[in-house]
């Protein structure tokens, strides 16, 4: 924030936010991805249905401005896909993101030049300020705190009180046009698995239960290297006599943390309702993934919680010091080569 109290932007790219339509077919979603490259060098895939380009360099190249580049891809993907797209415009991710989910309609273009976010942000709700999910704009609201003009108006210091130190020091940066984050070119991988394959037939449920515990830990730490968070997960059963069993469940919200995955992949193996059933394998698949940055922090006003959070984070710093054996739950070292 400038001596004026203006909201102040630190980023000097160009940022394009593009969104698809739910539930576009992963192919059509890639071509999108391609129509994009084709104005920009710098894109990032934000399955399943978002991407980011920067544009500083492509605004050089093509001679025009950044509103007329978010036009041609809407042109382009009407045209070769029969899709219209929501494309929001501004010095960062978070006014590009914000803008893009204003656009009423299946799309359109939203371009915010630096010295328009103070004026423009202001009136929005506090929850349409990209990165500020449910949960905290429920906080906010409950002190009063409605648009997104009134948290500016607030100080750092009393929004981190608000909604906790890590999630209010976003939350007042981005207020204030604040985001330093670059456009990461990136095509994410759709899913991510992990496998089990047991050395003899197997009816002994807690050696499963183990096995399943084990996978849902190796298929946390790969997500949060990757950066990404699943919105599914999917359990396969692979049983003697070469049958199988496969199911899907989402997750309440995306999420990469053991804790979550645990749960439903526990839910998942309850639904398999197995009964003396002879396992030969078990996998555990992450689905429809998202950029883990792309996903709002929720607060939590559960300490236990937060407690294993920050348990998880110095277990991945220990991981990768010493290897992936080196820490872990007690039932599942023994599955676990030495380092």
């Amino acid at each position: 924030m400038n001596d004026d109290g203006k909201s102040v932007s630190t980023a000097l790219a160009t940022v394009m936010h593009v969104r698809c339509p739910d539930r576009l077919p992963e192919e059509s979603y890639r071509r999108v991805l391609e129509l994009l490259a084709d104005l920009s060098p710098v894109v990032q895939a934000l399955p399943p249905s978002a991407a980011l380009a920067e544009l500083k360099g492509a605004l050089r190249y093509h001679g025009t401005d950044a509103a007329h580049l978010g036009e041609i891809l809407r042109v382009r993907t009407l045209s070769h896909l029969g899709v219209d797209v929501r494309v929001g415009i501004g010095p960062t991710i978070t006014v590009a993101a914000t803008a893009s989910a204003q656009i009423n309609g299946p799309g359109g273009v939203l371009a915010i030049a630096p010295e328009q976010i103070s004026d423009w942000l202001a009136p929005l709700p506090v929850e349409a300020l990209h990165g500020i999910g449910p949960r905290q704009a429920a906080v906010l609201r409950d002190y009063g705190i409605h648009s997104v003009g009134l948290l500016a108006a607030v100080s750092p210091a009393t929004v981190q009180r608000l909604l906790g130190k890590k999630a209010g020091r976003l939350a007042a940066d981005r207020v204030r046009g604040i985001d330093p984050r670059p456009v990461v070119p990136r095509a994410l991988p759709a899913s991510a698995a992990v496998r089990h394959r047991f050395t003899s037939h197997t009816l002994d449920g807690a050696a499963v239960r183990a096995a399943l515990l084990d996978l849902v830990v190796q298929l946390g730490v790969r997500l949060r290297h990757r950066g990404q968070a699943a919105r599914a997960l999917t359990l396969t059963l692979r049983f003697a006599g070469g049958t199988a069993w496969e199911k899907t469940r989402r997750l309440p919200e995306p999420s990469a943390h053991d804790e979550d995955l645990r749960a439903v992949a526990y839910q998942l193996m309850d639904a398999a309702g197995l009964q003396r059933a002879r396992l030969t394998g078990i996998g555990l698949r992450a689905e429809d993934l998202v950029d883990a940055g792309q996903v709002a922090e929720q607060i939590s006003l559960d300490g236990a919680r937060e407690s294993r959070l920050a348990a998880e984070q110095a277990m991945d710093r220990i991981r990768d010091k010493f290897g992936p054996a080196s820490i872990g739950p007690a039932t599942v070292l023994p599955l676990r080569p030495a380092s």
